[in-house]
């Protein structure tokens, strides 16, 4: 009997030691954020789809200071979608071929999706990417680009599969250069108001004024890659703090670099001809005050689209570079967070409202040393329009260990360096021009320097906006971590 009882008290003590043991594996598995038992039974999936948004020619073309019509269709204009479901929440990125897409066009897309899909608009993130070669979106074709970025979610929401996902971060410094250069003490610098700057967007080569450049860019490419249980690549949705290239002949439409990165990282990952098709998507990143020329060498002389098939292909090999080493993940936990922040619009003073109406009075051929004289007189008259204070959509999302903030603005790169750098997540980038379009976004210190990006009617909003911005989409990542 007694010897019963010891065997019993044994067999009791090594079960509790089993119990324990699983506890702590668990704990550690938690840890490193594998799979729980919370998680298992969960399915991870991703679908991805394209909808043509090219418009008919003959529209007019943004993002210079005339409006060209449009002549020729060098490369068609698409909505890239990409649908993440971790069983409970879904989260949509659309990452669409436009300069930028106003506040009421994105709200009315968002509000066509949660109709017909029940994904809430707090889980859909909208974003231009900000070719300089396609329309704005008005009018007729509005109505049909509204329409077609709803269907390429429906369409995504059809091809979800069961799915893993993997992330990473090269550097592809060589194509990006702050655009704004710091000039020597004493250099003529008129803004359009009367007054001085400091610094110079894109000073020309050889100046012998240039210092230096204002700010530093942000070098990484930042990616999110799914696919198949098989193996078979899904989507890849990449992230570059690259203004846009350019170099498209007048009355051209072209999706700029970003279409050509979507087809050669396709090439690479040798996705061509699936069903469903992969999707390859590159969005923009804090480039408000970066572009791809270096002003401090030698100038470039390229015929058209070159220059961009070149940066397009660097980029899509750094990302399959190191795309050949991520690790991808059976589940991750997707969250996210959506609120609006009050900003006060900057406003001319009496003096200055009064001044721009003498100017718009002036005739052409009176001429004076104001860069844009009038275009600047009319745009910060319209502002006299504007109410008091705006409500800006800012937006996170989680992917397991990686987080991506939004701004609705032409957002420069030192913010986004800092929302890196702040961030509570192992791996963080933005997407700009999201959720709406306001303009430029320049820092404090660059408000300080002057240019194009500072002036009234470039920039919209109060000058410690971007200090504003950072805060709260800092604050909504803790809430989702």
């Amino acid at each position: 009997m007694k010897r019963k009882n010891m065997l019993f008290q044994i067999f009791r003590y090594l079960m509790m030691f089993i119990i324990l043991l699983n506890v702590q594996i668990t704990s550690a598995k938690n840890s490193t954020g594998e799979t729980t038992s919370d998680e298992q039974g969960k399915v991870f999936r991703a679908g991805a789809a394209m909808s043509n948004i090219t418009p008919p020619l003959g529209v007019g073309l943004i993002g210079g200071w005339g409006t060209p019509l449009a002549s020729h269709v060098h490369d068609e204009l698409h909505a890239r979608c990409l649908v993440l479901d971790d069983s409970d929440t879904k989260l949509v990125f659309i990452i669409v071929d436009n300069l930028g897409l106003s506040r009421e066009v994105i709200d009315e897309a968002k509000g066509l999706i949660t109709n017909e899909t029940e994904i809430p608009a707090s889980n859909v993130l909208i974003s231009a990417i900000h070719n300089h070669s396609g329309p704005r979106a008005e009018g007729e074709y509005q109505k049909f680009l509204v329409r077609r970025l709803a269907d390429v979610v429906r369409i995504a929401l059809n091809n979800l599969e069961p799915a893993s996902i993997g992330w990473g971060v090269g550097s592809v410094p060589e194509h990006v250069f702050v655009r704004r250069w710091l000039m020597k003490p004493g250099t003529d610098l008129p803004d359009p108001f009367g007054g001085q700057d400091k610094a110079k967007m894109n000073p020309g080569h050889n100046n012998p004024n240039l210092l230096k450049p204002a700010a530093e860019p942000d070098t990484d490419v930042s990616f999110l890659s799914v696919r198949s249980k098989e193996g078979k690549p899904i989507a890849l949705l990449g992230n570059y703090s690259l203004h846009y290239v350019g170099g498209v002949p007048s009355g051209h439409i072209s999706a700029d670099y970003f279409a050509l990165f979507a087809d050669r990282i396709q090439e690479l990952l040798k996705a061509d001809r699936q069903d469903p098709p992969f999707v390859g998507m590159m969005s923009n990143g804090t480039s408000g005050d970066v572009n791809n020329i270096n002003y401090g060498g030698e100038p470039e002389r390229n015929p058209p689209y070159a220059k961009m098939k070149r940066v397009a292909d660097d980029v899509a090999r750094e990302v399959f570079r190191v795309h050949n080493k991520i690790e991808f993940h059976d589940w991750v936990p997707l969250k996210a967070a959506c609120e609006e922040l009050t900003l006060n619009v900057r406003k001319p003073d009496q003096k200055m409202a009064a001044n721009a109406q003498e100017v718009l009075k002036r005739p052409d051929d009176v001429k004076t040393n104001r860069p844009h004289e009038k275009v600047y007189a009319e745009r910060i008259t319209k502002l006299l329009e504007w109410p008091d204070q705006i409500d800006v959509v800012l937006q996170t999302f989680g992917i397991g260990d990686l987080g991506i903030a939004t701004t609705p603005f032409e957002t420069f790169s030192d913010t986004g360096l800092e929302i890196k750098e702040k961030s509570p997540f192992k791996t963080t980038f933005t997407i700009e021009l999201a959720n709406g379009y306001y303009g430029y976004l320049p820092t404090p210190e660059q408000h300080e320097l002057g240019g194009y990006e500072t002036w009234m009617g470039t920039n919209r909003v109060e000058k410690n906006a971007s200090v504003k911005v950072v805060t709260k989409l800092l604050s909504m990542f803790s809430s989702i971590k």
